[in-house]
């Protein structure tokens, strides 16, 4: 897996930072996490193949997280992609896409599939054979959900130059399960820990765009491999991040502490920072492993 930065930036356009959005990479296939104005820009230019996108997972309905969602779907569809989308988002985002495609005289070229979320449980919501998505509530202005994306684990592997030449094709299965095979034709016995090795554990990222200080969340991100969570201010500014439900570099580092995560990058950066030192020393203060956002970053899981 590997987690590309496209945006770092919070609601206030910015020159030098774009508004949310990611883009992870599970094997070949892609997610693209919230798309903010300007996505469709940086996925050509961080060379991102938009036909490995196949579901996009929007957060909430604050502009910077979503505005350039039917710019990017409207140019795809000028571009005859026929590959079926997945967009799982909040209550009225299917509205809102579609009043704008109706009005723009717009007939996509391509099937979207519209999974609604609710910003009061965590559920799974999407599953496929490579991974699962599990919202994760987060306190905000508005309904919003973060996102644990997992991918799912591998059976055991098997070591094909040990393997038999007279060995029994229906045993295959229970090798890759784990089992010792006993052949009562042959009367020989199989060993597993001799003919494979341990397959792919899971991996997991999790996503937690614009919140309060939320301690709720820590069951379901804990031991992820890498968490993003935004960190719009410094502790100077606490009382604003309170105010505004959003939160700081020390409560993100907090999160990534008491959760037990691997790695942390904290992103969303109030239009008033020019640096960031802050912003990560604060951080690394509570949890080592941290790791600012930039554009182009990409962070391999």
């Amino acid at each position: 897996m590997e987690f590309t930065i496209l945006g770092t930036g919070s609601a206030t356009l910015q020159l030098t930072r774009f508004p949310s959005a990611f883009v992870l990479s599970v094997d070949n296939e892609c997610i693209l996490i919230d798309c903010g104005e300007g996505t469709q820009h940086q996925i050509l230019k961080y060379k991102i193949k938009h036909t490995r996108i196949r579901t996009i997972l929007i957060s909430h309905l604050h502009g910077d997280h979503y505005f350039g969602l039917i710019g990017l779907i409207s140019s795809w569809s000028l571009n005859k992609r026929t590959e079926p989308l997945t967009l799982i988002g909040p209550p009225g985002l299917l509205e809102i896409i579609s009043i704008q495609l109706k009005y723009s005289g717009t007939i996509l070229s391509f099937k979207v599939d519209f999974i609604e979320t609710k910003s009061t449980v965590s559920e799974v919501v999407y599953e496929n054979d490579l991974f699962s998505v599990t919202t994760i509530p987060l306190i905000h202005r508005v309904p919003c959900n973060g996102y644990l994306v997992t991918r799912k684990g591998s059976e055991r592997k098997i070591i094909k130059e040990r393997i038999p030449e007279d060995f029994p094709l229906p045993y295959f299965k229970k090798l890759k399960d784990g089992e010792d095979i006993f052949d009562e034709l042959s009367g020989k016995t199989y060993k597993n820990s001799e003919l494979t090795t341990e397959g792919d554990p899971e991996v997991k990222v999790a996503y937690c765009s614009d919140t309060a200080y939320f301690e709720e969340i820590i069951p379901i991100i804990e031991g992820a491999d890498l968490l993003y969570h935004e960190a719009t201010f410094t502790h100077e500014l606490i009382e604003r991040a309170k105010s505004t439900f959003h939160s700081t570099a020390g409560e993100a580092a907090q999160i990534a502490k008491k959760a037990q995560v691997k790695q942390l990058v904290i992103g969303h950066y109030s239009s008033r920072y020019k640096e960031l030192d802050g912003h990560l020393s604060e951080a690394k203060g509570i949890f080592e492993a941290t790791l600012l956002a930039e554009e182009g970053l990409t962070v391999k899981v």
